[in-house]
């Protein structure tokens, strides 16, 4: 985080299943890892009928509730642009930030892709399980977020809302960079 002209955005998704196009993006949440102010969130409609059960637990909602509340898949990647656009303003290239980045940046560049024909992110993610395995030099086992949370202490936690998962996932981050400062 030292070059001001990377833009860390951490990211969370929550989708019908496991891979895009076969299920759907439900809902996003974004922030700044250096300025936690700076947020998004979005509900989607689902592109389908198809979900997996124990991704719609997660949730604690049912695909008719992103029906009624979601918005059209092209509007909602086009606030997400639109938000993502504010944050480089001041110059800077955009890096998408995840725990267990590989899953939400699939969703993440499939929808960017498929319903604007770009994603702001280019084609690279960090993940924030191989950053702090990086870091620490610990075994892939030892990357779970309560086994890395018991090592940095973060006050905020996950509870599968995007929004609070990403701002979770930025102090993760932003405690393991500090690490790394030592």
């Amino acid at each position: 985080m030292r070059n001001t002209n990377e833009i860390f955005i951490s990211v969370d998704i929550e989708a019908s299943g496991p891979i895009p196009g076969e299920f759907s993006m439900l809902s996003i949440g974004a922030c700044r890892v250096d300025n936690w102010d700076e947020t998004f969130e979005c509900e989607l409609k689902p592109v389908n009928a198809n979900y997996d059960p124990a991704a719609m637990e997660a949730t604690g909602l049912k695909l008719k509730d992103f029906e009624k509340a979601g918005l059209p898949p092209t509007e909602g990647m086009e606030l997400f642009v639109d938000w993502l656009e504010k944050q480089e303003e001041g110059g800077g290239k955009l890096v998408f930030v995840g725990f267990n980045a590989p899953f939400d940046w699939s969703f993440i560049n499939y929808y960017f892709l498929k319903y604007i024909n770009k994603n702001p992110f280019g084609f690279s993610a960090l993940d924030i399980k191989a950053y702090y395995m990086g870091i620490t030099g610990c075994q892939w086992s030892e990357t779970s977020s309560s086994q890395i949370a018991e090592k940095v202490n973060p006050e905020k936690e996950g509870d599968h809302n995007p929004l609070h998962d990403a701002l979770y996932q930025a102090e993760l981050f932003t405690l393991i960079h500090k690490l790394n400062s030592k």
